[in-house]
């Protein structure tokens, strides 16, 4: 687009603290028969650039084979031992001593899952696992490994009594004073972390007719705002684990942290489990791991640096339950990729992401429904600098795009037409967004290592938010 068509307006954006990059780690699943050993397990999770790995069990098979590796675990309590780690304490010492002294620090266990979704347990384990997790932490104490190994439980999102919207995220009340409270004292006073298994796949199963797939992909979408507080939602993984974060709040655990223990969605299923698709899981996972890796937090919580376990490594061919329940690995067991995503920051240089829809002019954007999500999604789309990024960033950023890029940046030189404001956000926004509709406006072609982002409504007037400490000014041009 020459620049006889360009003209500058003034974008009023507010200005957020820019939060350090998360990280990724890996479930290693095992209920299968044909899987490879656990030696070469671990030298295919350090082959992808994998620092970490959650197991269900103690195997020792594979605590020998992390050892020395590098790479960080998360070990688990089966809740078929939460009775005898409740009741006994010289059971969860001894535990402890045969499970994790045993093989730490070789074997770098950062942390051990006492239980998994116990609240959901058909065999009625919930009155345990405080007690459980409380006797597994002495036990770490005994052997002073407490400041390094910490102590939690994964939930499912289940245990919450609502999850829409967001902001009136609450836990059941069933459990608030018996569990999550005497928990949530524990985590605080242990400086651990509450895991949580956040599947968005399975709210869009059971809700396709009303959520979007944009939006529980990670897709460029308008997003819904949620009515309680006012915050915009383009995904619906940042909701659900929000409404954990609001459900924290109202108990007053503000200070409490989070890891996303459980997340993936299934590359094949059975014809009612709508969504399940090669096409879509690799949609899902890619787009997740960029979100993460590239910094940012969620509406609620910008600061919040998440870590996150993709499930699974495999596919798991000895699973019970629907087609899905054996299909979300990102590996085969002969451990070639289902599908081709990376999982480093170096590796998402170059990825784009699957099966992203054609953007066309004209679509109109659905009143949100319940699920907080809108029908439609797509439309004429901008692209502009996150003035969060930092300044070392954003000027990489610009550098590659108004070099190797080929953005037409003669219009934010000195005298030109957008050279003022002169400022390092304004000329970043026109260098992206030229190179953004030069590409086409493909879903990865407004990355820039998490510099810039996707704005759905055009940036053709002067706006004008009233905000005397958190309002930065700076032009788009287009």
């Amino acid at each position: 687009m020459g620049p006889s068509f360009l003209r500058c307006f003034l974008l009023l954006l507010w200005v957020v603290t820019f939060a350090d990059a998360g990280s990724i780690g890996v479930n290693y699943g095992r209920i299968a028969n044909n899987l490879p050993s656990a030696v070469k397990v671990v030298n295919l999770v350090k082959s992808q650039g994998l620092d970490r790995v959650k197991v269900y069990d103690t195997d020792p098979a594979v605590l020998k084979a992390l050892s020395g590796s590098g790479v960080k675990v998360t070990v688990d309590l089966p809740n078929g031992l939460l009775y005898s780690a409740a009741k006994y304490p010289a059971f969860a010492r001894s535990w402890v001593q045969k499970n994790v002294v045993a093989y730490h620090p070789s074997t770098q266990i950062e942390a051990i899952a006492v239980g998994n979704e116990v609240f959901v347990d058909p065999h009625n384990t919930t009155k345990f696992l405080i007690p459980a997790m409380k006797n597994i932490h002495q036990a770490l104490v005994k052997f002073n490994l407490h400041s390094t190994i910490k102590v939690s439980s994964p939930i499912a999102l289940s245990a919450l009594q609502s999850s829409y919207p967001s902001s009136a995220g609450s836990f059941r009340p069933e459990l608030i004073e018996p569990v999550f409270k005497p928990m949530l004292d524990f985590l605080r006073q242990t400086g651990s972390y509450l895991m949580v298994n956040a599947y968005p796949f399975f709210a869009y199963e059971s809700n396709s007719d009303v959520i979007s797939l944009d939006y529980a992909l990670f897709r460029e979408n308008p997003g819904v705002v949620d009515s309680g507080n006012g915050l915009r939602y383009h995904n619906l993984f940042d909701a659900q684990i929000d409404a954990v974060f609001a459900a924290l709040s109202t108990l007053k655990y503000d200070d409490v942290k989070m890891v996303v223990t459980e997340t993936g969605w299934p590359s094949k299923g059975d014809e009612n489990e709508v969504g399940a698709s090669v096409e879509n899981a690799a949609a899902y996972n890619g787009n997740l791991i960029r979100r993460i890796l590239t910094g940012g937090g969620t509406p609620l919580r910008p600061q919040a640096d998440l870590t996150v376990y993709l499930f699974a490594l495999f596919n798991e061919n000895e699973k019970d339950g629907p087609t899905s329940e054996r299909n979300y690995g990102l590996f085969y067991p002969d451990q070639q990729k289902v599908y081709d995503i990376p999982f480093t920051v170096e590796g998402l240089k170059n990825y784009k992401a699957h099966n992203q829809p054609p953007l066309t002019g004209g679509q109109q954007v659905a009143t949100p429904v319940r699920g907080g999500v809108s029908k439609s999604t797509t439309g004429n789309t901008w692209c502009v600098a996150n003035p969060d990024a930092g300044k070392e960033r954003l000027q990489a950023a610009l550098d590659f795009a108004c070099g190797e890029g080929g953005a037409d940046c003669r219009p934010i030189q000195p005298e030109a037409t957008c050279y003022n404001p002169n400022t390092l956000e304004a000329h970043s926004s026109f260098a992206f967004n030229s190179y953004y509709q030069k590409k086409g406006r493909g879903m990865g072609d407004c990355y820039f290592g998490g510099a810039a982002y996707v704005v759905t409504q055009e940036p053709s007037a002067y706006f004008t938010l009233i905000s005397f400490k958190s309002l930065l000014i700076f032009v788009i041009a287009f």
